[in-house]
């Protein structure tokens, strides 16, 4: 029955059979009409009322059949005709006529396409299909029949519609972009390569799967004729072109060193994934057809990107630069150089760089290149060349020696260190570096020292062999402006303070040209001992810090010879630090003692007034504070050297007397001022006669006058200790004690400046005074008790006496009262006529002798006196021409001041000198025991 309808109704049947997705009938119909049902009417049919939802599959066959012009012989069955049968010829034309047919031009493809409607056809159905139904993943079965009919089409289906395909559907199904396929298609290149990728390593879990979006999505992308401009260009192998060939693929290098800068993981997966341009999944759809200059620009671009993205890696931990050094590695093999090996293997062979490193690479200029500019083809640090890979693996081996040893960097640093080269930089990271290394792993084993010495000395030159360059001279590496001997210095340290003393004598002492010279050494030694002092916590030296810094000075006895100055004064503080170990001592409440307090105090001795104030009785062991203040002076402590002139040993002779005799005096009047706050006057005194008496004037002592004026006018109290001994001194204890004091204030009166001597005067005449008060009523007492014992002794009461001698007193008052005189001077001489006259026994002869040679001694001490008065005043004179006439007058109006103190201080010798030749003569008579010899 169709074979009867005419055109205008089999056109409306083909349009109803394709409005019920009725292919099989269409193509029946299509292979009995042709003539009227022309490919072209078909085409437009079918695009227009075919539905868009249908399966490529089912109709697919068909445009093929039509596009050959043949078809099955099954297609010949019969067609229904009921949709059409019953219209007249009229109203079927004007259907026809209302038919809105689609026309066979896809959307900005009409010249590429040509005037092939079969193509046109394929291309405005796959964006109808994709836009009106959303069936991106129908358009493969549509297309790829017909891949080899027209370029386009593979165009197409390659490089548009396969990456929009896997972004969306494949790869990244969560997060699809939302263009369609001819959307997505006029995007520019930016735009496109942005979205493809937005989603690239976006998550840990995708980092895997970075190359497989680079191969699979801009690999593809790139095979289109119109992303490259330019490819009449003839590059010679390893340039580019200043305005580069494929745009596209430069907005592909940017956005991996942009990854580099915010997420270096994802640069380095995809450079380790990846092989570059070249490594393309097309899915087996096209074959890379780029020539061999495209080529050779596209690896030589990728590996810039790859170079600049090490620069761009600002982290600075192992694994990102076991990263940079991965893209190295990788970059090397593209470019076809020698294969790197491992970064640990590498870090532990340190191969030799410097000379591979060109001079135009490492100039200070280029440092703006590591973050400017580092696509560009004028930079010369991302220049695809051996010398560019070869600076950059000698950057990430510094930076991992660096990073490792705990003094973290970036390539980035690591390059300005070596191209900037200033030393004062270099100086600072050479220092962190060895710090950190002093504080890592196996410390104990030599080997980790002789590999982190190889590793710091690498670090200076990058390994130069060229043995004729002078040690001072600059090296390529990132310390090469600091100076080998800086850097061997600062290892020794390391050493010494890690108690490597053997390897340090091994490497430093005892070959025949050491690798510093002897005086650097010792100075070095010297330093790192004061460091061990100063980091010291116990001021013992048999433990901790001080045993260490002790332990440093001898470790090198060919170097440090104990006679040095400098050793001297370490050995001299050793033994001050360990002296005050005895004591409790707190300089700061709440902050315990240390030896660092010690060698930066400002007045050192003042700490022997605060062990004194701390340690009760400790006044007493004044010898052993004495020799803690010849140390500190030894040990410079004391001498704050002001002056930028060294002084000469002579001149340091002469400073170091007068300290050890200025600490001396002061300790010793320290000792005394605690003596007095203690109440032990008689250690007080001891020192004041026996130490500062035996001391010469001194204008700069301060300290001896005032502990002996302290002394001086000390008055016992309750609390005063009692002397354990009297020897020949007074009984009487006030008089005694008052004694002592004006033997004090004497001894102040001589050793004291001429301005002060007033106020000592004033106390001597008020001692004195109190002397003659406590001496006048010591006699009233004794005449007192001899009095009552004459009186005993009349009444025949005491053993040893004979009778009558009570007549004789009272014949003696009487006598007394007869002649009317003074009855108490009367008694008096009675009292003297009866001693002279009556019997002696020998307990009294011994006491009467006594007696006459107290009297007869007088004359001799007023001589003696005379004499010390004009020896004295002769040396007054001459030696103290201060002394003003005021003083001289003050003390003659007072009474004679001075002659009473001579009397007072010789008093005592001559009565000890009186009783011993005594009591050698008629001591044994009474028993008394025999006066000490001589020595």
């Amino acid at each position: 029955m169709a074979l009867l309808l005419s055109p205008p109704k089999l056109v409306l049947l083909a349009v109803q059979q394709a409005v019920t997705a009725d292919v099989e009938c269409l193509a029946a119909l299509a292979a009995h009409h042709g003539a009227i049902l022309r490919k072209e009417l078909l085409l437009r049919i079918i695009l227009t009322y075919l539905p868009e939802a249908l399966q490529s599959s089912e109709y697919v066959g068909f445009i093929k059949q039509l596009e050959r012009g043949a078809f099955s012989e099954k297609e010949t069955k019969d067609i229904d005709i009921t949709a059409v049968g019953a219209l007249s010829e009229d109203e079927a034309r004007k259907r026809v006529k209302k038919l809105r047919l689609l026309p066979l031009t896809a959307p900005g493809d009409a010249g590429e396409a040509g005037k092939d409607v079969t193509t046109q056809f394929l291309l405005c159905r796959a964006y109808r299909v994709d836009e009106e139904a959303g069936l991106l993943n129908e358009l493969p079965g549509l297309l790829t029949p017909f891949l080899d009919h027209d370029p386009c089409i593979r165009t197409l289906t390659v490089s548009t519609l396969l990456p929009l395909l896997r972004r969306n559907c494949e790869y990244h199904t969560e997060r699809p972009i939302s263009y369609t396929l001819h959307g997505f298609q006029q995007l520019p290149d930016e735009v496109a390569v942005n979205l493809l990728l937005s989603q690239t390593g976006s998550r840990e879990e995708d980092l895997p799967f970075v190359g497989r979006d680079l191969r699979g999505l801009i690999g593809p992308w790139l095979l289109n004729e119109k992303r490259w401009k330019g490819r009449q260009l003839k590059l010679a192998p390893g340039t580019e072109s200043e305005t580069g060939l494929c745009p596209g693929w430069e907005h592909v290098s940017t956005w991996l060193t942009g990854q580099a800068s915010k997420s270096w993981r994802v640069a380095v997966n995809a450079i380790e994934q990846w092989e570059g341009p070249n490594d393309i999944d097309s899915g087996g759809l096209a074959e890379a057809w780029l020539n061999d200059e495209e080529r050779n620009y596209l690896k030589h671009t990728y590996a810039r990107a790859a170079l600049a993205s090490t620069y761009l890696i600002s982290d600075v931990s192992v694994e990102a630069l076991e990263g940079a050094y991965g893209i190295v590695a990788k970059t090397s093999l593209l470019l076809d150089q020698d294969p790197l090996s491992p970064l640990h293997t590498a870090a532990g062979m340190l191969p030799p760089l410097a000379e591979q490193v060109s001079d135009e690479l490492a100039l200070p200029r280029n440092a703006t290149y590591m973050r400017n500019d580092l696509l560009s083809s004028s930079n010369v640090l991302t220049a695809p060349l051996p010398s560019s890979l070869v600076f950059i693996q000698a950057l990430i081996l510094s930076a991992f020696i660096m990073t490792k040893s705990g003094c973290s960097i970036s390539v980035r640093r690591a390059g300005d260190l070596a191209l900037l080269q200033d030393e004062r930089e270099q100086k600072s990271e050479a220092a962190k570096l060895i710090h950190g290394l002093m504080n890592g792993n196996n410390k104990t084993d030599d080997r980790f020292w002789l590999k982190m010495r190889n590793e710091v000395l690498w670090l200076r030159d990058w390994g130069a062999e060229d043995e004729s360059v002078s040690p001072d001279a600059p090296g390529r590496g990132i310390f090469g402006q600091v100076k080998r001997e800086f850097l061997e210095m600062e290892i020794l340290k390391a050493f010494l303070a890690n108690n490597r003393f053997t390897l340090a004598r091994s490497i430093y002492e005892d070959p025949p040209t050491p690798p510093i010279s002897k005086k650097v050494l010792q100075d070095t030694v010297f330093s790192t001992a004061q460091t061990a002092y100063d980091n010291a916590s116990n001021p013992n030296r048999t433990r901790g810090g001080l045993k260490k810094c002790d332990d440093i000075i001898k470790a090198f006895p060919k170097t440090v010879e104990k006679s040095l100055p400098a050793a001297k004064r370490i050995e001299a503080l050793l033994r001050a630090t360990h002296a005050l170990s005895e004591y409790r001592l707190v300089l700061k409440q709440g902050e315990p003692f240390t030896p660092v307090v010690l060698r930066v105090h400002p007045d050192p001795v003042s700490i022997v007034g605060k062990i004194l104030e701390q340690n009760p009785k400790s006044y007493t062991r004044i010898q052993d504070l004495l020799d803690l203040g010849t140390q500190m002076v030894k040990a410079g402590l004391t001498h704050k050297q002001k002056s930028s002139v060294k002084p000469s040993p002579e001149e340091e002779l002469q400073i170091e007397a007068s300290e050890l005799d200025l600490v001396e005096r002061r300790i010793t009047a320290l000792s005394i001022d605690a003596a007095l706050t203690e109440d032990d006057f008689e250690t007080a005194y001891s020192y004041v006669v026996n130490r500062v008496s035996a001391m010469k004037p001194s204008l700069s002592d301060e300290f001896s006058w005032k502990a002996a004026l302290q002394a001086g006018k000390y008055r016992r109290t309750a609390r005063t200790l009692r002397p354990t001994h009297l020897g020949t001194s007074s009984a009487n204890v006030e008089i005694r004690h008052l004694e002592q004091r004006i033997e004090c204030l004497a001894t102040a009166l001589r050793i004291a400046p001429p301005p002060t001597l007033q106020e000592i005067l004033n106390a001597f005449r008020r001692a004195e005074e109190e002397l003659d008060a406590a001496i006048k009523a010591e006699d009233e007492k004794e005449d007192a008790w001899d009095a009552q014992g004459d009186i005993l002794g009349g009444q025949g009461n005491m053993p040893g006496t004979f009778g009558g001698g009570g007549e004789k007193t009272r014949s003696g008052r009487q006598d007394g009262a007869r002649y009317g005189g003074d009855g108490a001077g009367h008694r008096e001489s009675a009292r003297r006529q009866e001693k002279e006259e009556a019997p002696m026994s020998l307990f009294d002869l011994s006491r009467a002798s006594v007696l006459s040679a107290q009297k007869n001694l007088s004359a001799l001490s007023s001589l003696h006196r005379t004499v010390s008065s004009v020896s004295s005043s002769v040396q007054s004179q001459e030696g103290r021409v201060s002394l003003d006439q005021k003083s001289i007058a003050s003390v003659g109006s007072d009474g004679e001041e001075l002659p009473k103190q001579q009397r007072a201080r010789k008093r005592d010798q001559l009565r000890e000198a009186a009783m011993g030749t005594l009591v050698s003569g008629v001591g044994w008579l009474i028993n008394a025991p025999a006066p000490p010899q001589g020595p």
